[in-house]
């Protein structure tokens, strides 16, 4: 990805920091719009047994992504750049897979989905650390994402597991 260029930055932030924040944070907006398409396509392709309970799930979570996308495109402008969410920066950023599922079960659904928050937690925790000494303002907005999402990811979880408190498979 191409070094990002700042116009301005915030106070009290340097502008190669804010440089090196905005280029953490594009690939954030990439995950995040991939993250609620991806939501929005299992919403509509999951079927079979415990269909509606999941149908149902599906939507706060789409609707919770599209707010963390929005704020993180903001934050990219607030510092000076510009976001990028089109669909080709989605795809010139990503380094994930795409989603393996159409119509199927929703224990099938549920554990591809399991794959992608494990995906998402894991590469914002990576920008946490990397925003410790740049911006703690930014730090702060992903972890509150990043609680969030771990939260969805047990929603998941709790669908998987056994009495026993194991996932099969």
């Amino acid at each position: 990805m191409a070094k990002a260029k700042t116009r301005f930055t915030l106070p009290g932030l340097d502008a190669e920091a804010a440089a090196q924040v905005v280029e953490l944070l594009q690939e954030r907006l990439a995950c995040y719009n991939d993250l609620q398409l991806t939501l929005k396509h299992v919403h509509w392709n999951v079927v079979g047994p415990h269909f509606i309970g999941v149908h149902e799930m599906i939507d706060p979570q789409v609707d919770l992504v599209r707010l963390y996308a929005d704020e993180v495109g903001e934050r990219i402008a607030a510092l000076g750049s510009s976001p990028k969410g089109t669909p080709g920066s989605i795809i010139a950023i990503r380094t994930w897979d795409d989603y393996p599922l159409g119509r199927d079960l929703v224990e099938n659904h549920l554990r591809e989905l399991d794959k992608v928050y494990d995906g998402v937690v894991a590469s914002n925790r990576k920008v946490m650390d990397a925003l410790e000494d740049l911006d703690l303002v930014t730090q702060d907005m992903l972890i509150e994402h990043t609680a969030q999402l771990e939260k969805f990811q047990w929603f998941v979880r709790a669908h998987l597991e056994s009495a026993s408190g194991t996932i099969p498979g």
